[in-house]
């Protein structure tokens, strides 16, 4: 027996370029796009955070790991810039109340530690691994909605944002074991 779409072909003629219709005017793509305009402000916010970050390290490669990441941020705001257009929404931000915490957060640990020592370099990792982990639980859930409102074109970009982000990760724990946690330690 065959199966009838409730769709015609007039009316999936009528839909924006590149929207499926579980996303237009939807509570669920309303709820997406709310929570786009909150990682891009944490982005916006993030990428002016790491230069401070990079400063405050004592070690060059702690340094090394913010500058490329701060490269790296840019790109993820261009990134989201592109699936704004791509769901036909303004790139905008609203307040990511996370982000701030955790960027005050590391702001405080900068000041209650002392300058060159491995001690401060621990908490600088700490605080930005706590960052990463943000971002990874906040792309992977808006890749997974994105998928689940059929929108393949912003699957692909968050899942590029994503795996950078959890590369970062990978990138801050080598730093910490490899020397910083252990020379930490031991002053």
């Amino acid at each position: 027996m065959a199966t009838t779409s409730k769709t015609s072909t007039k009316d999936a003629s009528k839909k924006p370029k590149g929207l499926t219709g579980k996303m237009e005017n939807s509570e669920f793509h309303k709820f997406f796009v709310d929570e786009l305009k909150d990682i891009y402000w944490a982005e916006k916010h993030l990428v002016k955070a790491l230069p401070k970050m990079k400063k405050a390290a004592t070690s060059t490669e702690l340094a090394s790991a913010f500058e490329k990441h701060a490269l790296e941020t840019q790109e993820h705001i261009t990134k989201l810039e592109e699936v704004f257009s791509l769901v036909e929404e303004k790139a905008s931000a609203k307040k990511c109340d996370a982000m701030e915490g955790l960027l005050s957060e590391a702001e405080g640990i900068i000041e209650d530690t002392e300058k060159g020592t491995m001690v401060r370099d621990a908490g600088l990792i700490l605080a930005a691994q706590k960052v990463e982990h943000y971002e990874i639980a906040t792309y992977g859930t808006l890749k997974t909605f994105a998928e689940n409102m059929g929108h393949s074109d912003v699957v692909a970009i968050l899942e590029q944002i994503l795996e950078n982000e959890k590369a970062t990760d990978v990138a801050l724990t080598q730093v910490a074991e490899s020397f910083v946690n252990e020379q930490a330690s031991q002053e």
